[in-house]
């Protein structure tokens, strides 16, 4: 029987790969070098050794290999690594991506390269390789230097640009001859379906891994995982996407996931054999007559990527605040071209936007910045002391002040907090509230049409649209941050700028509300859109809608943060009382604004601000009622998250800041009065309490018992001073403070005084 062809291609391909990685190996190289050297060796370019044939089913397994590579990188996606990363990556990625991109897209016109080769070109050079960076640190006993902690955390902010980079490459090369305005609303849409993409797969996999992991062995969550993969991947493809985006994608949704170790461990040698062919795969593309003919461009290209790197991502690490020292010595590291340049030249290929003689270009200059590397990381000292001579003494002087870390706090916090609100709200909400009306009236209702007609599926589409608008509108609309609050209260001159903010919102949100009934039903009357908003705004104010929304946000916040919930197994009792709330107190004076109105009147609680005592006179009030009222001289108890409470005592302001405790302090006091001091209790609904399936709002706790729910644990997810209309559900964790009498006749009726914690006397929080 004749064997196949690509049988005999995969024993030579595989049993190359592994004679050459065992010599890179010893000599202490990179692997991947040695793969791509192999690669090279069996190609028929190199006419002195075996050469592989089945060279099409090479290039499906190769991309295969790029989607599982990607699959992977997104495993290693987590939003909060990404949050713990901070700013320094986050700076140092952009700077040193853009200032290399566009001194590639410069360098490539001055060889006279076509646009898009050029841009390609920038893209490919701006990317460094985690891979060889990880390997030179290890071997050179750098890790623990303090560059290398900073030049990991760029490269994980690099890749996720990196595949953002891919969507706009996408875009611009399917927008070719289109304007620009064209080209930037394509690329616009595309990303509010990403944003879109992005939260439904965050809501739906993780509950839907969690309820089959039961059923499951490593063989069955092996197929699961990659099954998923390839089908994210298709997905993509056939939404304008790239397949990488897709699969990459697939792996972020796994990475939050309680299971992700057992995910990368079932998949991890597929992706080490698929991998590997993809890196012989880009060898057997190293062309030597196109290196031959063009190797007066790929010196100075490898020359141009190393020095640019240096340049752009020392400055990066100095803009982050870094001293100059350590960004230079992180600029130096980042030199090799990256693995994902060849990638994205394979993307341009595929897209036939890129000339195919720029492939063996580009690996061909990695590998001369893959070779430069490991030499210029262990001449740092030296190049650090070079450049440190060709700065003048003045500017050394500049960037030594502005990177010290005794340089004063900014003063305009609040405005980046509300800014970044903005930014998030408009973005996340707009882009849910866009999309559900353009998928609905471009698929949906074209579908609903065929079963029920044609007038009716444009009603049936246009009311599901409006109470998917409903559903989010209050989240989009919801602006009075506390630092919202802070700003309007501190000048008149901050306000016009926020009312353009919150206008901006609304103008938005009009013309996202117009789409469906000027589209469906063809209307232009200003009438009816003022009814369907005026309408909308109605429902979305609602308590089932507000209450419903919430029952989304939690389910999704909880499988967000499944993986990190999971490692800290819940908040215990003493993060509670002592992280997440404190109190402080002070003495109503005579001319405030405040005295003689009720708490009520007062709304403290829309900056996530409550008073939970009074003491006039002799007289302690513990949990006053809503109708109390203050008066001059009494002293006011508040509890709140620590940033909240500070902001607060800035908007009154209320002198010094001295007196401020963490509640398990204010609870440790000692007070005579057992039965009427503050305790704190931790509360497990079971399902068959009469607040179970309420609202907050109409459990009874604050109105009949006179206490407060200060947070709910929900899977292991807490959250902080909860929302009114949020729903109490079997199996929550409340976490209630009141008087010890009032906790007492409330954990009656749940789980007796278990986990209650108490103050004995409050003299000591006077």
């Amino acid at each position: 029987m004749e064997v196949d062809r690509l049988i005999v291609d995969l024993a030579i391909m595989l049993s190359v790969a592994a004679c050459v990685a065992i010599v890179f190996k010893r000599l202490r190289l990179p692997t991947i070098l040695g793969y791509i050297v192999a690669g090279f060796l069996i190609s028929p370019n190199f006419r002195f050794f075996l050469d592989v044939e089945s060279e099409g089913s090479i290039e499906i397994l190769s991309e295969i290999g790029v989607i599982i590579i990607l699959f992977h990188i997104g495993l290693e996606f987590d939003f909060h690594k990404i949050a713990d990363i901070g700013s320094t990556a986050l700076v140092s990625a952009l700077v040193k991506m853009s200032g290399v991109l566009f001194i590639g897209y410069s360098f490539g016109l001055l060889l006279g390269m076509s646009t898009m080769d050029c841009i390609f070109l920038g893209a490919m050079l701006s990317i460094s390789s985690t891979v060889v960076i990880q390997k030179c640190f290890s071997e050179l006993g750098m890790e623990k230097q303090k560059c290398a902690g900073l030049v990991m955390g760029s490269l994980v902010m690099e890749d996720v640009i990196s595949i953002f980079m891919m969507v706009i490459l996408t875009a611009m090369s399917a927008g070719q001859g289109q304007s620009g305005n064209g080209i930037a609303l394509k690329l616009g849409l595309m990303l509010c379906y990403l944003a879109i993409w992005l939260v439904l797969g965050i809501y739906i996999v993780p509950t839907l891994l969690d309820k089959a992991m039961n059923y499951m062995n490593d063989e069955m969550l092996t197929i699961l995982s990659l099954g998923f993969c390839f089908l994210m991947a298709l997905l993509a493809n056939a939404l304008g996407f790239s397949m990488e985006l897709g699969a990459f994608l697939a792996g972020s949704f796994f990475a939050g996931t309680k299971h992700i170790e057992d995910v990368e461990r079932v998949t991890k040698g597929v992706k080490d054999l698929f991998g590997t062919v993809f890196f012989l795969s880009v060898g057997m593309m190293v062309d030597t007559d196109v290196i031959a003919s063009r190797w007066t461009s790929i010196l100075p290209i490898a020359i141009v990527a190393v020095v640019a790197k240096l340049i752009f991502a020392t400055i990066g690490m100095v803009l982050s605040g870094q001293d100059l020292d350590t960004s230079i010595r992180g600029g130096i590291s980042l030199a090799p071209i990256g693995e994902f340049s060849f990638i994205i030249a394979g993307l341009g290929i595929s897209l036939g936007v890129m000339d195919s003689y720029l492939y063996p270009v580009i690996v061909a200059a990695s590998i001369l910045t893959i070779i430069f590397t490991p030499v210029l990381m262990k001449n740092s000292d030296r190049i650090v002391k070079l450049v440190m001579k060709l700065i003048p003494d003045k500017m050394k002087r500049r960037l030594d002040s502005y990177t010290s870390e005794d340089q004063d706090e900014e003063k305009d916090d609040e405005w980046r907090t509300v800014i970044k609100d903005f930014i998030f709200r408009l973005g996340l909400y707009g882009s849910i509230m866009l999309v559900s009306a353009l998928v609905a009236c471009k698929h949906v209702q074209p579908m609903l049409e065929e079963l029920i007609g044609n007038r009716a599926s444009k009603s049936v589409t246009c009311i599901a649209i409006y109470v998917v608008i409903a559903l989010f509108l209050k989240p989009y609309m919801s602006g009075r941050s506390l630092a919202f609050t802070k700003l309007w209260t501190d000048k008149l001159s901050n306000r016009p700028p926020l009312i353009a903010m919150v206008l901006f919102k609304v103008g938005v949100f009009i013309a996202i509300a117009y789409y469906p009934i000027m589209t469906l039903f063809h209307l232009h009357q200003a009438t009816m859109l003022i009814l369907i908003v005026a309408a909308t705004v109605i429902a979305a104010k609602s308590d089932f809608i507000a209450g419903y929304y919430l029952q989304l946000e939690a389910r999704f916040l909880s499988n967000l943060n499944q993986k990190t919930m999971d490692e800290r197994k819940g908040l215990n009792k003493q993060h509670w009382l002592e992280e997440d709330y404190s109190i402080f107190s002070w003495y109503v004076p005579e001319d405030a604004e405040y005295a003689g109105r009720t708490l009520e009147n007062l709304a403290w609680g829309k900056q996530q601000v409550y008073v939970v005592k009074l003491k006039r006179g002799r007289k302690n009030v513990a949990m006053p009622s809503a109708k109390t009222q203050l008066l001059a001289g009494d002293k006011v108890y508040v509890i709140g998250e620590h940033k909240s409470l500070r902001t607060f005592h800035k908007t009154l302001d209320i002198g010094k800041l001295d007196n401020m405790r963490t509640l398990k302090e204010f609870l440790d006091g000692a007070y005579p009065d057992k039965e009427h001091a503050l305790a704190c209790l931790a509360l497990k609904v079971r399902g068959t309490e009469n607040y179970a399936g309420k609202p907050i709002k109409q459990s009874g706790i604050n109105a009949k018992v006179h206490c407060m729910i200060l947070g709910l644990e929900r899977q292991g997810y807490a959250t902080t001073m909860p929302d009114a209309n949020m729903i109490i559900e079997e199996g929550d964790i409340l976490w209630i403070i009141g008087t010890s009498d009032n906790l007492n006749r409330l954990a009656l009726h749940s789980v007796g005084e278990a986990g209650k914690h108490s103050n004995k006397n409050s003299a000591s929080a006077e």
